[in-house]
């Protein structure tokens, strides 16, 4: 099977790479739930696996077009992958100070992150169902990022159900519930938001015990 990959997935095959910019959102509409999706230029497989990657900037800074962000999707589309470089909701300028004092609204943040980038996945299992427009295998999808981004990724992995939350001495499980759930109030709904695995890039994740030895597996990085 490797034979016939023809270098596929391991070295850059292609020369150049398309980016298309859509809204992965049917709930919200700004700048972000923006994700660029990636495409190798010539590529006629349609059955390719999915990267969703996003930024880093500790919640309340970067954005999709983050050199380090454009830089890894152009290099795992060239290898043919189909990658995807994704906004998601970050903490307003004026609350920044209550974001870094108080971990309750630490917790609402990487839940109310964690839900965008769910949302995302699923658009692309909706798409899938519904023409598959970007070629990909729905049953390969990745999750990475970079920093804040990592957290992310590690976050949507690891968390399996409200009960992994904690109730004391913040009540987490609540917080979550009013974000609508695990699978959070960013819409298209209906789909899984389930993924392959892991690729963090100085990520961590909050508590250890969520990671379960069934789990997805990890690509951690640290530097």
């Amino acid at each position: 099977s490797y034979a016939q990959c023809n270098g596929r997935y391991e070295t850059e095959i292609f020369s150049s790479t398309s980016v298309t910019e859509i809204n992965y959102s049917d709930v919200y509409n700004d700048t972000r739930h923006l994700m660029d999706v990636y495409t190798p230029d010539g590529d006629t497989e349609i059955n390719r696996p999915l990267i969703l990657f996003m930024h880093g900037g500790s919640f309340y800074g970067g954005d999709k077009e983050d050199s380090d962000c454009q830089d890894f999707c152009e290099a795992f589309a060239k290898k043919g992958y189909v990658t995807a470089s994704v906004n998601y909701r970050l903490v307003g300028l004026l609350d920044i100070v209550n974001f870094l004092t108080y971990h309750s609204e630490q917790y609402e943040e990487v839940l109310k992150a964690t839900a965008d980038i769910r949302s995302a996945i699923r658009y692309f299992r909706k798409d899938f169902a519904n023409g598959n427009t970007y070629g990909i295998d729905p049953n390969t999808i990745f999750v990475g990022g970079s920093s804040a981004g990592a957290v992310i990724a590690v976050h949507l992995a690891y968390i399996d159900s409200i009960s992994d939350l904690p109730i004391s001495p913040i009540d987490v499980q609540s917080l979550a519930n009013n974000l609508g759930g695990i699978e959070g109030d960013a819409g298209n709904n209906g789909y899984s938001s389930s993924v392959s695995g892991v690729i963090s890039f100085a990520g961590g994740i909050n508590t250890l015990s969520w990671i379960d030895p069934s789990d997805e597996p990890l690509v951690s990085i640290q530097g």
